[in-house]
């Protein structure tokens, strides 16, 4: 994904109307029966619970590759989401799949769930959309509105030398939007998930670990508490849909969610987050991997082993001890959450989000270093600097999927302008003889 800079909010009250328009110029009239998608459902069947989730993507995804402005796209995709869930979705009911003979005894042991035509759905949600926009072309609600504060966002992936990729990322500024959350405090969610055994878990957990982030009671007095039982409540859910589709895959994951001037992070598995501060990196989260003394003792408590097989496995299989999804390997893989917060002073620089193919092969303390090198090269612009991240761990040697998120917390501009006059109070500091080089040798930073 390419890096982008944030609009302007006046630049986005320019564009709502004439993106309005131009909407409807091309989508004059609700969907007939008869006429295809413009956007491909999200699989074939949906539960009740992946409604929310997946309407909401498919809504963002659809409008911002028509580049809608993030808050407008974000309230819009709130709106039609909401009409259709209180809507009577009994009609889109669909028979689950029947299944083999020699299954017929397993199906009768799983718990009922009611599945739904998710064709059927996002065509009623498409006609849902058509009407929010017509009845806001004549008036925009103040819920469309920017957000309060403009994120710079860096975000970089590649499937590398993987014959697939199996990553996938989350940028959501307009979290309050999106979910209809009219509290006065102003939230930013951002994830990056690394899937294994194929991409189905990573891609769930994309969807709906914001989803539910959402729904938690707890999230205005525990955020942290929310974003764990989001991961919790994501696996078990991920685990019907990997039982009902032979599913195998599994993901770690990471996610930061910004809550005013609080930051609240959590993880599972080897996926990471770091932040800087004033140039020093500050360690938020010790990762969970299987050699770890306290992931081999749950495993062994369990029943399971962790052995040594090119790199620590979990019952001689799996490299994480805990993930989403692994349905063959739970409970040895958990799907329980760690989670921290931290209160965030105004003299935070960055976070950066990674899965292990960056960080198994560059170190915390180094990147630091490698994004202050960028900017000086880039004269304060921080629009790529994940690109270059993810190529030098490409240079170190790892040919993983990698992803890579830089989430500004101040202006990489400001940042560089700070350093130097940190090291103008050093230089005047320093005793006279020594405040200048020998024989003015260039020193290299």
């Amino acid at each position: 994904m390419a890096s982008g800079a944030p609009q302007q909010s006046s630049q986005m009250a320019e564009e709502t109307p004439g993106f309005l328009d131009v909407f409807l110029r091309d989508f004059p009239a609700p969907l007939s029966p008869e006429s295809p998608l413009p956007w491909n459902a999200p699989g074939t069947v949906l539960s009740q619970e992946e409604v929310e989730g997946e309407m909401a993507e498919l809504a963002m995804a659809f409008l911002n590759s028509r580049n809608a402005p993030l808050p407008l796209a974000s309230s819009l995709a709130h709106e039609a989401v909401s009409q259709l869930l209180q809507m009577d979705l009994s009609e889109f009911r669909k028979l689950p799949r029947q299944e083999e003979e020699d299954n017929e005894e397993e199906e009768k042991e799983k718990a009922p769930v009611t599945l739904l035509d998710a064709k059927g759905l996002a065509r009623s949600f498409f006609n849902r959309l058509w009407e929010v926009c017509s009845q806001w072309q004549k008036q925009v609600p103040s819920t469309a509105r920017a957000p309060q504060q403009q994120w710079l966002v860096s975000i970089h992936a590649i499937r590398n030398t993987r014959r697939k990729m199996e990553d996938r990322h989350v940028c959501l500024p307009t979290f309050n939007q999106l979910f209809g959350l009219s509290d006065p405090v102003d939230r930013a969610y951002f994830a990056v998930f690394d899937g294994h055994g194929g991409v189905d878990a990573a891609k769930y957990a994309a969807v709906h670990v914001h989803a539910n982030t959402a729904r938690q009671p707890e999230l205005p007095t525990d955020p942290a508490g929310a974003l764990r039982e989001a991961f919790r409540h994501t696996d078990e859910m991920f685990l019907l849909k990997a039982k009902r589709e032979r599913l195998q895959s599994g993901t770690t994951g990471v996610c930061a969610l910004i809550t005013g001037k609080n930051l609240h992070v959590a993880w599972l598995g080897d996926s990471q987050v770091i932040l800087v501060q004033q140039g020093q990196v500050v360690k938020l989260m010790e990762p969970h991997k299987p050699e770890h003394q306290e992931e081999k003792e749950r495993i062994e408590a369990l029943g399971g082993f962790v052995s040594h097989m090119d790199c620590w496995r979990v019952n001689g299989t799996l490299a994480v001890s805990r993930a989403i999804g692994d349905i063959f390997q739970k409970p040895y893989v958990s799907g329980e959450a760690d989670a921290a917060s931290r209160e965030l002073t105004g003299s935070e620089d960055y976070l950066l989000l990674a899965c292990d193919g960056f960080f198994d092969v560059v170190p915390h303390q180094e990147v630091a270093g490698l994004v202050r090198s960028h900017l000086v090269r880039q004269q304060g612009s921080g629009l790529q600097v994940a690109e270059e991240l993810v190529a030098a761990a490409r240079e170190r040697g790892s040919h993983d999927n990698i992803t890579v998120m830089v989430v500004f917390l101040r202006d990489p501009q400001d940042l560089l302008e700070a350093e130097a006059q940190g090291a103008n109070r050093k230089s005047r500091d320093l005793p006279s003889d020594l405040s200048e080089p020998e024989n003015n040798t260039p020193q290299r930073s």
